[in-house]
C-alpha cells in the first residue's frame, strides 16, 4: 500500500450526526484546522442517512432539562450519569434552533409554535436532515473532509492521543493521521448477533449495518475505560420492514395488543425494555402475534402515517401501498430486533467526563459511542458534539509533544499488507461472521433464546468468539474492500468479548430483554452501579463504579 501522512489540529472520526455538528461548533470557537474522516460519504451516512420524522429529545413548554434527566434515569433503571444527562439536556433546544436556521423544516402549529408529540418530542420533515448538515460542513473552509476512508486504530502514547491510522476502501492507501486532539463519533454497533431476517435480507435491520463498533473496539484496544456494554439495546419494530413503532404509538396513540385483542402494555410496563419484554412474553405464552392497534384510525391519520414513514423508513409505506391496505384497515405486527450496542439509547460506550473527554487524554467521544448518557437521540448527539468540540478547542493549546512509535506504525502497515499479499484463503469473512452471530445468538442472549442467557452459556460464548478470533490471521483480501471486511469483523469480535464479560459480571436482571439473566431473574441492590472495563496487559479487567 502507498503511505500517506496527514496532519491536522482536530480529527473527527465519523461524519454522522455528532461528527458534523461538532465540526461546525469547533469552527465557532477556534480557527484551527479540522478533518472529518468518514467511511462512507457525509451526505448520506450514519443513523440519519435516510432521514427521521421527529426530534425525539426536545423539552417543551412547562418542562425543564431536569425533567428530561429524571425520565432518562428512570427508563435506564437508575444506571445513568445524571451529570452527563443534565449537560446534554441543557443543549437540546439550542441545537434544534440552530438546525432550523440551517434549513431543517420543523412543523408549526397555528400559533407558530413547534408541533409537539408528547412533552419531549417534536415533528419535523427530516428526510434532508443529513444533506443539510453535510452542506453546512462543506461550506466551512476550515473543515477538510476525507470520505471513503476507514479509521481502524488510534495512535496513543503514554495515554495521550496522537492521531489515528486508516485505509482507503477503494485504493491501496495507508493513512497516518496526526492530530492534537481527536473526537470519536463513529456510532454504535450492529451485526454482533444473528438478525431477524436471514440471507439476502440480513441487512434489513434497525441500526445501520455498516456501524460495526469501530470506535468502541479502538477504545478497548487502546486501554480506554468503557461502560455498560451489558445494557444492550433491542428495538421494538414493525415486523419485516423493521420500521420504528414510536410513530404509531405516539403519533396515533396505538396500543400494544396480542392476538386476542387484549392490551398488554399496562401489564408489563411502558419503559423501552418493558415494551419489548411484554411482546416477547405474550408470544412465548401463546398469545401472539402481537400488534400495534391501528384499525379504526381516521383517513387523515392514515395519510399522516404514510407521509411520516416516507421521511425515515419508506419500506413501511410501500408495504401498505403494495398490500392495498391502509393502517386503519389492518393492525401492524411488531417484533423485537436483535441486540445492538448503542449509547444513544442506552448507557453503553466510553466512560467520559462532562466535557466528553475519555480516559485517554485528548480523546473525546460524542453520540452513540459515548457512554453513561442514554436517550440522547439526534439532538442529544448534537449537544454532545457541541460540548466535545468546545472542550477540544481548549485542549489543543495544552497538547504535549510526544514521540510517535514509528516502528509500530510500520508493523501495522505490514500486518495489513499480509492479508492483501496472501493467496486465496479457504475461509472467508462471511463464514466467520455467521459463526460469530450464531454463537452470540445462541449463547449470549439473542433472538432464538428470547434474549436471555446464563453463566454457563456466556462462558461458552466467550470460548467460541475467542476461537473465531484465532482464525482471523488466516483470512485473505483480494482488494481494499475485502480488507475492510476483515477489519470490521475484527472490530465486532473485540466488542463481542467485552459484551460477554459485562453480561457475565452483572448478575441480575435489571432490564428485561436488554440484559436478561435466567440464573439471576431479579434486581439486586449490590448492582446499583456501573459495570466498567479496561484492557490491562492484554486482559480485560471488569470493575464496578458507583452511580454519579
Amino acid at each position: 500500500m502507498e503511505s500517506k501522512i496527514i496532519t491536522t489540529d482536530f480529527l473527527i472520526i465519523g461524519g454522522g450526526t455528532a461528527g458534523c455538528y461538532a465540526a461546525l461548533t469547533f469552527c465557532e470557537h477556534s480557527d484551527k484546522k479540522v478533518l472529518i474522516v468518514e467511511k462512507a460519504g457525509i451526505k448520506r451516512s450514519g443513523c440519519l442517512a435516510a432521514g427521521v420524522n421527529a426530534i425525539n429529545a426536545y423539552i417543551s413548554a412547562g418542562h425543564s432539562p431536569q425533567d428530561y434527566v429524571d425520565y432518562a434515569v428512570r427508563d435506564a433503571g437508575g444506571i445513568a450519569r445524571r451529570d452527563l444527562l443534565l449537560s446534554m439536556s441543557e443543549g437540546l433546544n439550542r441545537t434544534v434552533r440552530k438546525l432550523e436556521a440551517l434549513g431543517l423544516t420543523i412543523l408549526k402549529d397555528e400559533n407558530g409554535g413547534y408541533v409537539t408529540r408528547g412533552w419531549r418530542n417534536i415533528k419535523i420533515n427530516g428526510e434532508r436532515i443529513k444533506p443539510i448538515l453535510a452542506e453546512a460542513v462543506k461550506n466551512q473552509s476550515q473543515i477538510g473532509i476525507l470520505e471513503r476512508v476507514n479509521v481502524f486504530e488510534y495512535i496513543v502514547k503514554d495515554n495521550q492521543i496522537l492521531g489515528a491510522l486508516a485505509v482507503s476502501i477503494d485504493e491501496p492507501i495507508f493513512y497516518t493521521i496526526y492530530a492534537k486532539t481527536v473526537l470519536c463519533a463513529t456510532g454504535g454497533a450492529s451485526g454482533l448477533y444473528k438478525p431477524n431476517n436471514p440471507g439476502f435480507s440480513r441487512h434489513k435491520m434497525w441500526y445501520p449495518p455498516f456501524n460495526t463498533g469501530a470506535g468502541y473496539a479502538m477504545g478497548i484496544r487502546a486501554g480506554a475505560e468503557m461502560t455498560s456494554f451489558e445494557m444492550r439495546f433491542v428495538a421494538l419494530r414493525c415486523k419485516d420492514t423493521i420500521a420504528p413503532t414510536g410513530t404509531l404509538a405516539q403519533g396515533v396513540g396505538a396500543k400494544q395488543i396480542n392476538a386476542k385483542g387484549e392490551v398488554y402494555e399496562s401489564k408489563y410496563g411502558v419503559t423501552t425494555s418493558q415494551r419489548i419484554y411484554g411482546t416477547v412474553r405474550e408470544n412465548a405464552d401463546g398469545n401472539g402475534p402481537c400488534y400495534l392497534k391501528t384499525t379504526g384510525i381516521t383517513p387523515a391519520q392514515d395519510e399522516e402515517l404514510k407521509k411520516a414513514y416516507l421521511n425515515m423508513c419508506p419500506s413501511q409505506t410501500l408495504k401498505w401501498i403494495e398490500n392495498g391496505k391502509n393502517p386503519s384497515d389492518e393492525n401492524v405486527e411488531i417484533e423485537g430486533t436483535e441486540p445492538y450496542i448503542v449509547g444513544g439509547h442506552t448507557a453503553s460506550g466510553y466512560w467520559i467526563g462532562n466535557d466528553r473527554q475519555t480516559t485517554i487524554s485528548g480523546l473525546f467521544a460524542a453520540g452513540d459511542v459515548a457512554g453513561g448518557c442514554p436517550q440522547k437521540y439526534v439532538t442529544g448527539a448534537f449537544a454532545e458534539g457541541e460540548l466535545a468540540a468546545i472542550a477540544a478547542a481548549e485542549h489543543i493549546g495544552q497538547a504535549r509533544a510526544v514521540p510517535v512509535d514509528q516502528m509500530g506504525i510500520a508493523n501495522t502497515k505490514r500486518w495489513l499488507e499480509g492479508f492483501l499479499g496472501r493467496s486465496q484463503s479457504d475461509i472467508i469473512t462471511d463464514t466467520l461472521e455467521d459463526e460469530m452471530q450464531s454463537a452470540m445468538d445462541r449463547y449470549a442472549g439473542g433472538i432464538s433464546q428470547n434474549y436471555s442467557c446464563d453463566e454457563e452459556c456466556l462462558q461458552t460464548a466467550l470460548q467460541k468468539i475467542s476461537g473465531i478470533e484465532r482464525k482471523l490471521p488466516l483470512l485473505s483480501a483480494n482488494n481494499m474492500r475485502e480488507l475492510l471486511y476483515i477489519l470490521e469483523l475484527r472490530e465486532r469480535l473485540t466488542l463481542c468479548k467485552s459484551v460477554i464479560a459485562h453480561l457475565s459480571v452483572r448478575k441480575e436482571t435489571r432490564w428485561h430483554i436488554f440484559a436478561e439473566r435466567r440464573d439471576y431473574p431479579d434486581k439486586r441492590k449490590e448492582f446499583e452501579c456501573f459495570i466498567n472495563s479496561r484492557l490491562v496487559g492484554g486482559e480485560l479487567e471488569v470493575i464496578k463504579r458507583e452511580l454519579i
